[in-house]
């Protein structure tokens, strides 16, 4: 399985810590991602997030606001 995930947002703390829980479970789980910072505010207002951290998969906005748990994380990765 191989996905593109953006996580949106600055470098604030919880941004940091979605960027960290989302690369701890693509290795703990071994699945190929390109994983990618997004801070151009252009880019996540196209998104339409309204609160950072942000999480698109393939695309998709799955997350806004607060960093996401392992649980959750895995739960996008196999929907």
């Amino acid at each position: 399985m191989s996905c593109h995930i953006e996580v949106l947002g600055f470098d604030c703390p919880a941004c940091r810590k979605t960027f960290r829980v989302i690369e701890d479970t693509l290795r703990e789980q071994g699945i190929d991602a390109r994983l990618e910072k997004v801070s151009d505010p252009v880019r996540i207002v196209g998104y339409r997030v309204l609160s950072v951290p942000g999480v698109v998969v393939d695309g998709r906005l799955v997350h806004q606001g607060g960093a996401p748990s392992s649980e959750t994380v895995r739960s996008w990765l196999t929907e």
